[in-house]
């Protein structure tokens, strides 16, 4: 693959440009550079994709320095690059980690219509549930980590007013799906980056603690999954081993919190993390 020249840009004018905080005087400009900084998510030089590429979208993103015509544009581009052919994986994940902050600039002030929202939800609960490749971090090719990327755009979503309780259950849906993928052992905190989106779901208040507790306990399986020798593949150990860390990071968290909203969850977490072998 190419090196990534954004808008004209080469190496040495993205890293003076990051080195000045992103700053760039002309609105024109700015936009047209973000528009094209696009195109670097799947760069496979990790200090393009996530230190130029992420870096300097969600920097412009924050400072609200992007127009609605370009963040519409970019909602676009990367809703597609989550389904696109992706051979050496960066790409997807790194869509997805971009659409969060794009997903983020919505919740701050609201700009997607409720349409466009709902597309966004369906866009990113198919991602999440689609997620097969579970690379991490490699030392000499940086992150790919789809699963947690896609756990960062549902925190998005959970924490935008607007996305209403049916949008809640099927991104609830969605995490479920992966908390504990078949024969993959999660290393590299793909649990913490699953948990979260749950934990501020739980401030919503759009579902008791019996909802939640059910939840819970058809997660954990019932005593017919666990029957046989699953601690002797790895794909049991490995369901085990996420379950477990799911289960713990949602259970430490709301107990060391201390927070109310949280509460509904303690219950359901208890009973998962007894309720497996």
């Amino acid at each position: 693959m190419a090196a990534c020249r954004p808008a004209g840009y080469d190496r040495a004018q993205l890293d003076a440009l990051k080195a000045a905080g992103w700053t760039v005087a002309d609105d024109a400009q700015r936009n047209a550079l973000a528009l094209a900084l696009a195109e670097c998510v799947g760069d496979p030089d990790p200090t393009v994709r996530d230190g130029i590429a992420y870096e300097g979208l969600q920097a412009w993103m924050r400072q609200r320095t992007l127009t609605n015509e370009t963040l519409a544009a970019l909602n676009a581009n990367l809703q597609a690059k989550l389904t696109a052919p992706d051979a050496s994986g960066f790409q997807r994940p790194f869509a997805a980690l971009v659409l969060s902050e794009v997903t983020r600039t919505d919740r701050v002030q609201a700009w997607l219509t409720a349409e466009q929202r709902a597309q966004l939800v369906d866009a990113s609960v198919a991602y999440l549930e689609g997620v097969r490749d579970y690379r991490g971090y490699d030392e000499r090719e940086g992150w790919r980590h789809g699963t947690a990327h896609a756990a960062d755009l549902m925190l998005q979503l959970v924490l935008n007013p607007n996305v209403d309780r049916a949008q809640l259950e099927r991104i609830r849906g969605a995490i479920a799906s992966q908390v504990a993928p078949n024969g993959h052992f999660y290393i590299y905190g793909e649990s913490e980056r699953l948990a979260r989106p749950i934990l501020y779901m739980a401030q919503r208040n759009e579902f008791t603690e019996a909802e939640w507790t059910a939840w819970f306990t058809q997660l954990a399986g019932d005593e017919a999954s666990w029957s046989g020798n699953w601690y002797a593949t790895n794909a049991g150990l490995a369901r085990k081993h996420n379950l477990s860390a799911f289960a713990s990071v949602i259970y430490t968290n709301v107990d060391i919190s201390g927070e109310a909203a949280f509460a509904p969850l303690l219950p359901g977490a208890n009973a998962m993390i007894r309720a497996l072998p």
